[in-house]
């Protein structure tokens, strides 16, 4: 059996639904630029939507699995990473993986609306934060893929293909890839393909890169930063705190709401903190879009709360998804009967997913967010009249363990979530 590693770095975009063996037109003539049609912000809306929910459902499986540890994923990483994949797909492996990340779409409509989102995040003209999006294929010097798959990948999601030789020197190979990532996300994801992952039966790799920096809108004042208590699961300890006053501000059932919005407006931090220290656990289960956007709808501006949030720096290894997405309902692309006729030519061996691996960064201090993360999809051939006086200022204390979302509100794509634990495991 041979293996085709697909590799996916953090995206922020998402991308293809159903696959079919037309996967897009054909390539423009050379030096024409591709032209792309109007995209409905409906359907871009309806995929961010789609791309959140596949990471929630996700994150129910690895929250478990990492116990008490501080943890992010980047939910727009892996649904890009995946709907990608997805455009090769068809029949039951096209049904399995659309029921399992939501979408209900088009291939051809999906592959548009990720393209227009992933061009909207590389947008040039914006200054106030950076956000780079970078695709990728890496594919094997000897193996045919259909030129229609190329096409729509390069033409919508910028990817283009580069010819590596997998079967002479895999482990070359697999530096050159993870070097590319490196590059992309500025070091911050030094490697997402582990080692063993690349191997002589590799054919293909798929690359999506995202890296963020932002700084916040109203920055926190060093000199305000000190030593405050955080009750840490493991036990009390003081961490490095940041205050300030001012912020959006909200409360839902057994929680408080914090957003802070970065440099330009269109994107915002938010921060969901139970009210039971303990509550953590309970506040994680179930947790869905509709969730998220019902939190994200409560807070409104108010320049009197009184903020107290500690600095924490998130640094993951690569994690495998595989079997969280079997689980889900996606046993179908994993096994020998996938259906990914629509990426290799018909001479060559058919595909299956082998894993999907999954890497993050996040680091949060006094001047904004630094985001970066990374999704590898491996394959393998298939076998009252008195005067009251003013109420308290809102406190948003964050002092015990609690959720950020960095969101896009006018997407409302998620593109990292995640939880801290201890601020200094």
């Amino acid at each position: 059996m041979t293996s085709l590693r697909r590799l996916l770095a953090l995206a922020l975009a998402p991308a293809l639904a159903l696959g079919s063996t037309s996967c897009g037109a054909a390539p423009p003539a050379p030096g024409q630029p591709t032209v792309h049609a109007p995209v409905d912000a409906t359907d871009t809306r309806a995929f961010a939507s789609a791309t959140n929910e596949l990471g929630l459902d996700l994150w129910e499986s690895l929250r478990a699995a990492h116990g008490d540890e501080n943890l992010a994923i980047s939910p727009a990483s892996i649904g890009s990473a995946l709907a990608m994949t997805y455009g090769g797909a068809g029949g039951a492996t096209a049904t399995a993986m659309a029921s399992t990340m939501h979408l209900s779409s088009t291939p051809e409509a999906t592959l548009t609306a990720a393209g227009a989102l992933v061009r909207h995040w590389n947008d040039p003209s914006r200054t106030a934060y950076e956000l780079a999006v970078a695709n990728r294929l890496f594919g094997d010097a000897h193996y045919a893929f259909r030129d229609a798959f190329l096409a729509a990948t390069r033409d919508e999601m910028g990817a283009e293909l580069a010819r590596l030789d997998f079967r002479g020197d895999a482990s070359a190979a697999r530096d050159t890839i993870n070097g590319w990532v490196s590059d992309r996300t500025h070091a911050r994801i030094p490697e997402l393909l582990p080692d063993g992952s690349v191997t002589d039966e590799t054919r293909l790799v798929l690359v999506n890169a995202v890296y963020f920096h932002g700084a916040w809108q109203q920055p926190f004042d060093a000199s305000r930063t000190m030593d405050r208590p955080f009750h840490a699961p493991g036990g009390d300890h003081a961490v490095r705190t940041m205050l300030r006053e001012g912020g959006a501000y909200g409360e839902d059932e057994g929680v408080q709401l914090l957003a802070l919005p970065y440099a330009g407006g269109e994107l915002t931090m938010l921060f969901v903190l139970p009210r039971d220290r303990n509550g953590l656990p309970a506040l994680e289960s179930g947790l869905d879009d509709a969730r998220v956007r019902q939190w994200a709808a409560r807070v409104a501006p108010n320049e009197r709360t009184i903020v107290a949030l500690p600095r924490f720096r998130i640094e993951t290894a690569s994690i495998s998804l595989r079997e969280a997405l079997i689980a889900l309902g996606m046993g179908s692309a994993f096994s020998d009967q996938a259906d990914f006729f629509a990426m290799s030519d018909p001479s060559e061996t058919p595909l299956k997913i082998d894993d999907v691996f999954h890497r993050v960064f996040v680091e949060l201090n006094e001047e904004g967010t630094e985001a970066a993360a990374a999704t590898g999809v491996t394959m393998v051939e298939v076998a009252s009249a008195r005067i009251d006086p003013p109420a308290p200022p809102p406190r948003f204390e964050a002092d015990h363990p609690f959720l950020f979302f960095l969101r896009e509100p006018s997407t409302g794509a998620i593109l990292f979530a995640g939880r801290v634990v201890d601020p200094t495991p």
